[in-house]
């Protein structure tokens, strides 16, 4: 599968966006992905899944974890495929940490999974709190790079989806100097 594919994915769900968007990162873009829109067919989820299990398939892992909210699906679909057990981070009080019961378990090898990465701020969080508790962070799988793949996240990364994507700086946008398009934000995520 490549991108044509995935991106046919994508617009026939209706999970690619155009318009004027407030990204978690807080930069903006006329363009947005919501993935939600594509997992919520479980078929679709399995594909484009299937591209990042597979990558990572011969490598040694114990646990995928996600952050909520958007790659818990990712990060459990992955698990399935991989035939793994499947946690999570959520925020509390802004902040990504464990909870549930979910723990990292010294010595262990874990695999990142998350939907979008743009500044891949969520996937660092993820990745210190596997690393404070003595885990091993050994890969990163994500759906949509819309970094142009400048976010490195010092170890195997993999996503499924790699699309040149424009975002700015809020100061620098384009759509805030013309004023035509109202600024949206689809995400979960609150930002202050």
């Amino acid at each position: 599968m490549v991108n044509s594919e995935i991106l046919d994915i994508f617009t026939k769900t209706n999970a690619l966006l155009n318009g004027h968007f407030l990204l978690t990162s807080g930069r903006h873009s006329d363009q947005y992905f919501q993935c939600a829109q594509v997992m919520q067919f479980p078929k679709f989820n399995e594909i484009i899944c299937s591209r990042i299990a597979e990558h990572f398939k011969d490598f040694l892992i114990d646990v995928v974890i996600a952050p909520a909210i958007g790659g818990i699906i990712v990060g459990q679909e992955v698990a399935r495929l991989l035939d793994k057990k499947s946690i999570f981070a959520e925020r509390e009080d802004q902040i990504l940490s464990l909870r549930r019961g979910f723990n990292i378990e010294k010595g262990k090898n874990y695999l990142v999974c998350e939907d979008v990465v743009t500044t891949g701020g969520s996937v660092f969080e993820v990745i210190d709190i596997v690393e404070k508790h003595e885990g091993n962070v050994i890969g990163v799988g994500f759906i949509v790079d819309r970094s142009k793949g400048a976010v490195q996240f010092r170890v195997p990364q993999f996503s499924a989806l790699q699309l040149d994507v424009i975002s700015f700086l809020p100061d620098e946008c384009p759509l805030c100097k013309e004023g035509k398009l109202p600024l949206v934000k689809p995400g979960s995520r609150k930002i202050k």
